[in-house]
């Protein structure tokens, strides 16, 4: 279930990094390493971006590993209450697909990304130790993946073009006037 929620998600996905789509046919003919899965929060504006100081890895999405028996998806919305106290829905259609090494002494693992616009009215809770915060897209921030920023960015970009997102389309602040 876990694998197959993985494989369908990561077809549907708008953005693909690391040829991530070939990655995961060659990973299924074998026994798979761990799942990720994190959720790329923007605020209505489009103008934040929503992340969590990670204790190693600086700046990051919340997110984390799939556990067994939980789908990408479940698991990026447990991610998203756990590290920062916000419940959203995520949009329907995975923001991107990756592939990236957590450690260096990890294999490579399957990465999804999820999507939610939520208003940054809403207080922020999370975990201990990792406090989450609103950062403008405009900042530079520090990160162990420095590629995020771009790939968060460029996903942000086409929300703000009214782009469809599966079945979902989003409109820009503008037109809720």
């Amino acid at each position: 279930m876990t694998l197959d929620a993985a494989v369908a998600d990561a077809r549907l996905a708008v953005l693909e990094f690391e040829d991530a789509r070939t990655w995961l046919d060659r990973a299924r003919q074998g026994p798979m390493e761990p799942l990720a899965a994190e959720v790329w929060v923007t605020d209505p504006a489009f103008g934040h971006v929503l992340l969590v100081k990670h204790r190693w890895r600086g700046w990051v999405p919340p997110g984390g590993k799939v556990e067994p028996g939980e789908t990408p998806r479940s698991a990026a919305a447990r991610e998203l209450v756990e590290e920062t106290g916000l419940r959203g829905e995520l949009l329907p259609v995975p923001a991107a697909v990756s592939v990236r090494s957590y450690r260096a002494d990890w294999s490579p693992t399957l990465g999804l990304s999820y999507a939610a616009v939520i208003g940054r009215d809403v207080p922020l809770g999370g975990e201990r130790g990792q406090p989450p915060a609103w950062i403008d897209l405009d900042e530079e921030w520090q990160s162990a993946f420095p590629e995020d920023r771009d790939r968060i960015r460029a996903y942000v970009r086409r929300l703000t073009a009214g782009h469809s997102v599966g079945a979902h389309r989003v409109l820009p602040p503008e037109h809720d006037q």
